[in-house]
């Protein structure tokens, strides 16, 4: 699978059924050359105006299912949303 094809599924918690968005990146471990996490943009400011100052940065081992069209996650959503670096 090719990172444009991640990029265009939506990631969805099967804990809440929250929709969380689109993956936006993705981490590497240098080392091993292996996907560690994939980063979605978190919440917006006021109105969606102001941009975003937080994202999920969920581990690949929190990953479910990846389907035609969205990734399954099983997290608890507060644990991995992080501020923007």
């Amino acid at each position: 699978m090719r990172i444009l094809e991640l990029r265009e599924k939506e990631v969805i918690n099967s804990r809440d059924c929250v929709r969380l968005g689109y993956v936006c990146d993705l981490e590497f471990d240098i080392c091993t050359c292996h996907v560690t996490h994939i980063i979605i943009p978190g919440p917006c400011k006021v109105w969606g105006i102001l941009g975003r100052d937080h994202e999920y940065v969920i581990p690949c081992s929190c990953i479910k299912q990846i389907g035609v069209d969205i990734i399954i996650v099983d997290v608890d959503i507060e644990k991995y949303l992080v501020k923007c670096i």
